[in-house]
């Protein structure tokens, strides 16, 4: 079956680094015109830079998932640089990991607002190009942790799974219009651990990420197998994580 990934204009939140980029230079060098969106704008100028040294298209804008408008300014870069939008990837995310007892709000709310509202606001973005073009494929990143519960990782987890309800419910609702995949990524080799405020945590996730993680690719291939698949074809769910992995 042949990939009908080329031409495609792709939107990636947190495109700079990890999962993102992987991502935005996977699918740029199968043919797909992505745009993309992080905050530190030096690293999405180099990406975008590779992308089309190597004969890819590519654009950016600086883009904080916290803040509606530059979700709406992504996807409206989209639109006006290639003319349309047929994938909207929403990657960005944090975690703060601690007991729930430890009343870390400050971090609750950080979670809640990128890896949730962010969502959202991604989704709320793109939808109304979708229901003008009668077509489009929301992609979210979501994680493992909102399938095997454990400690520390209440709040985080609960964000995902928050993400992973509106996930489904958004499928469902499309009646065909447009298509929904969820994908979970479990241990992955990226910079995700560096904003872990335990020092101690922090240190033996980044020491169990160096024997068990899986690279970014992996995550990025499974979001080309979703997008590739003809437009009758909806993806729901991907769970991917190594193979050693609890």
């Amino acid at each position: 079956m042949e990939s009908e990934i080329k031409g495609k204009v792709v939107a990636i939140t947190g495109a700079s680094s990890g999962i993102g980029e992987a991502i935005a230079l996977m699918l740029a060098k199968q043919g797909a015109k992505v745009v993309l969106g992080a905050r530190r704008s030096n690293r999405l100028e180099e990406l975008v830079a590779t992308i089309t040294e190597h004969g890819g298209e590519a654009v950016y804008t600086v883009t904080d998932v916290k803040c509606r408008q530059d979700s709406e300014k992504l996807v409206k870069l989209a639109c006006d640089h290639f003319g349309r939008l047929d994938v909207m990837i929403n990657n960005a995310g944090i975690s703060h990991l601690s007991r729930i007892d430890e009343l870390d709000v400050e971090g609750w709310e950080e979670m809640i607002d990128v890896n949730l509202k962010g969502v959202l606001y991604g989704i709320a973005a793109a939808i109304p190009v979708f229901k003008q073009q009668g077509s489009g494929h929301i992609i979210n990143i979501i994680s493992t942790s909102g399938i095997k519960i454990v400690p520390m990782q209440g709040v985080y987890a609960g964000t995902k799974n928050a993400v992973r309800t509106i996930s489904e419910a958004l499928r469902q609702e499309s009646n065909g219009r447009w298509r929904v995949t969820g994908i979970s990524p479990g241990f992955v080799k990226t910079e995700f651990a560096d904003g872990i405020k335990d020092e101690q945590m922090r240190s033996a996730i980044i020491d169990k990420m160096g024997t068990v993680a899986i690279s970014p690719d992996a995550i990025a291939s499974a979001v080309s197998f979703a997008i590739g698949l003809p437009s009758n074809v909806d993806v729901g769910d991907i769970v991917i994580r190594p193979t050693a992995q609890d």
